[in-house]
C-alpha cells in the first residue's frame, strides 16, 4: 500500500513542506494501517518548523501531532493489548506522522471514536481535548463552583478548556484579543482583553483569586498568572507561545520555565505550579498512559456526542495545502482548530 505524506525537510517556512509518496510496510504483530480522514495543525508544528520544539524530532519528518481515521488493515493480535476492528473509526496521538493519507501505528495506541461523531469534529478534540481534560481534572483538579482563568480562550486548547470547565459547573475568565471577545463570551466565559491589565481585571472579577490558571503563553507573563491564584490554587503551564519567534533553543526556554515553576513550589505558600506535558509517563508506564488516554478521550467524545461541547473548526484544508494550513494557523486569526483532511481532494481549497 502506498501513502502520500507531507515532509518537513529542515528548518524553514511552511512552504518548504514537500510531498512524498512511499510504500507503507505491511502491519506486523500489534500494528494497524489507518486511512487518515483528518489531522490538524497544533502549536507543536509551528515550533517544529523553527527547530524550537523542546522534544524536537530529527529532520526530515512528517508533521502531524494527532489524527482520526479508519482502520484498514491489522497485524496479528498481541495478547492483552486492545485491538480495534477493521472499518472502525479511531483517534491517535502521534506527535509526528499525521499529515499523510495512510499511516502505520501500534493498535494499542488507537482510541475508538463513537458512532455519530465525524472525523473532523473528533479531530478537534484529540490533542486539544486530551490536554484540556487532563489539565482540568487530573492536574488542577478543579471543582464545580470554582473560578479559573484560561489564557487564549478562543484558541484550540483554550476553547475546549472553556467548554469542559463550563460543562463541569466551573466559572471561566478567558483572555483573548479584542476581536475575539464575543466568541469567548459565546463559549460561556467572561472575556478579558489580553492587551490590558489582566491581573487587575481578574481581581475585579475574583477578588480572592482563582482556583487555577491555564497558561500557554509563558515568558514574563507567567508571573502575572502566578499572582492571580487564590490560596490553594494551581498554575498549569503548558507552552511558551510568547517566545515562538524569539531566537534561541526551544529546550532551554522550556527548562527555564520549568525551573521557575519548581522555584515557586519550594516557597512556603499554599499554591502549586505545574508544567503539563501530554506525553509524560508514556515511556515509563505505557499501559497506564494508554488506559488514561482512552478514558479521558472517552469522556471528551461523550460530551461532544451529547452536545455539551461543540467542535470549533476554523478551516479545513486538503493535504496538498498543508503549507497554507500551517501559515494560516500562525496568522493569529484562528478561532478553534485548523484541520487537514487528506480526503478533501488535491485541488480543493480550504473550507469553513
Amino acid at each position: 500500500m502506498q501513502t502520500t505524506e507531507m515532509v518537513l525537510p529542515s528548518i524553514g517556512e511552511p512552504e518548504s513542506l514537500q510531498v512524498r509518496v512511499r510504500q507503507l510496510p505491511e502491519p506486523g504483530p500489534g500494528q494497524a494501517v489507518v486511512r487518515v480522514e483528518a489531522s490538524g495543525v497544533t502549536f507543536a508544528e509551528q515550533q517544529m518548523r523553527r527547530g524550537k520544539y523542546y522534544d524536537m524530532p530529527a529532520f526530515p519528518f512528517v508533521p502531524g501531532y494527532d489524527l482520526v481515521g479508519i482502520v484498514e488493515a491489522l497485524g496479528a493480535p498481541v495478547p492483552g493489548e486492545p485491538r480495534p476492528a477493521i472499518g472502525q473509526r479511531v483517534a491517535a496521538l502521534t506527535k509526528t506522522g499525521g499529515w499523510a493519507d495512510h499511516v502505520l501505528l501500534d493498535a494499542a495506541d488507537l482510541v475508538p471514536v463513537p458512532d455519530g461523531v465525524s472525523a473532523a469534529d473528533a479531530e478537534t478534540l484529540v490533542t486539544n481535548g486530551a490536554t484540556a481534560w487532563r489539565m482540568l481534572h487530573r492536574t488542577a483538579k478543579v471543582k464545580p463552583g470554582d473560578t479559573v482563568v484560561v489564557h487564549g480562550a478562543n484558541g484550540g486548547v483554550g476553547s475546549v478548556l472553556v467548554q469542559l470547565a463550563r460543562a463541569g459547573g466551573i466559572h471561566v475568565i478567558g483572555t483573548a484579543s479584542a476581536r475575539n471577545q464575543e466568541a469567548v463570551r459565546a463559549l460561556g466565559a467572561v472575556p478579558v482583553d489580553y492587551r490590558g491589565d489582566i491581573p487587575a481585571r481578574v481581581r475585579e472579577l475574583a477578588p480572592h483569586g482563582v482556583a487555577a490558571v491555564f497558561d500557554h503563553v509563558g515568558g514574563e507573563g507567567i508571573k502575572d498568572s502566578w499572582r492571580m491564584l487564590a490560596p490553594g490554587g494551581t498554575l498549569v503551564s503548558y507552552g511558551s507561545a510568547s517566545t515562538r519567534d524569539q531566537e534561541g533553543n526551544g529546550t532551554v526556554t522550556v527548562l527555564k520555565l520549568v525551573a521557575q515553576l519548581a522555584l515557586w513550589n519550594l516557597l512556603p505558600n499554599r499554591r502549586g505550579a505545574h508544567f503539563f506535558n501530554l506525553w509524560a509517563g508514556k515511556s515509563r508506564r505505557p499501559q497506564r498512559y494508554r488506559a488514561h488516554l482512552r478514558d479521558d478521550l472517552a469522556q471528551v467524545f461523550a460530551l461532544l456526542h451529547s452536545g455539551a461541547i461543540t467542535p470549533r473548526i476554523d478551516r479545513v484544508y486538503p493535504l496538498a495545502q498543508a503549507a497554507e494550513a500551517l501559515r494560516y494557523a500562525e496568522s493569529g486569526q484562528v478561532v478553534g482548530k485548523v484541520v487537514i483532511a487528506p480526503g478533501a481532494g488535491l485541488g480543493s481549497g480550504p473550507t469553513r
